[in-house]
């Protein structure tokens, strides 16, 4: 789907908007069925979390799929902190960032790259104990093409971070789709008991069980 066609799919999708917690929820309702719900920080704009959902084979809703932020993890205690731990995406203003916790290696063992023809990022240790693919859903859905000279990585703390700068079409797809998304009026939680009235195609979620729906 090119660029401009995705950026008309967000218009055209139905929107829920809330207000909690410092952080403005949106979610989305395609007109193939399927969920994606944003989290974004009110002060900076900055996406938080984005996360999707679909129908699945019996016609019920699927589990959330977390695309951007950290998804919950099932590990507790001393076990977790010794098994590497990699996160989903994590969006900033300018950049796409991956964060690779527990990888005690010095920083001459790793090595990134660009796959232009698998459309992700590799991350390969020389002393081959770690190798990892991670895809840019966005340039995907923007059909742009990655960049070598745009990807980057340090590693500090037993913790490797990969950077990959945002291309500046998609600096301006997701300008626009701020302006979008500040027509939308928001419910805030605190707004009455807003909890007990769950909107069509927002169940599942406790965040979205009230808002207003917007084009």
């Amino acid at each position: 789907m090119a660029g401009p066609g995705w950026l008309e799919r967000l218009r055209a999708a139905g929107k829920t908007a809330l207000l909690r917690d410092g952080k403005r929820k949106i979610h989305y309702l395609f007109e193939d069925g399927k969920e994606m719900a944003e989290e974004y920080d009110v002060k900076t704009g900055q996406l938080v979390s984005r996360k999707w959902r679909e129908k699945s084979t019996l016609g019920g809703s699927g589990n959330w799929q977390v695309e951007v932020g950290e998804p919950a993890s099932p590990l507790l205690g001393a076990l977790e902190s010794e098994l590497i731990k990699e996160s989903s995406s994590n969006d900033t203003l300018t950049s796409f960032q991956w964060r690779i916790r527990n990888l005690p290696y010095p920083r001459e063992v790793y090595s990134v790259s660009v796959e232009k023809e698998q459309r992700c990022c590799v991350v390969r240790t020389t002393n081959k104990k770690y190798y990892k693919k991670f895809p840019i859903p966005d340039l995907d859905r923007y059909q742009l093409p990655l960049d070598a000279a745009a990807l980057s990585f340090t590693h500090a703390n037993n913790t490797l971070i990969i950077t990959y700068k945002k291309p500046k079409e998609i600096l301006a797809a997701e300008e626009e789709l701020q302006k979008e998304l500040k027509k939308i009026k928001a419910a805030n939680s605190g707004d009455g008991d807003w909890s007990s009235v769950p909107l069509k195609g927002c169940s599942g979620d406790p965040d979205f069980s009230a808002g207003i729906i917007g084009a």
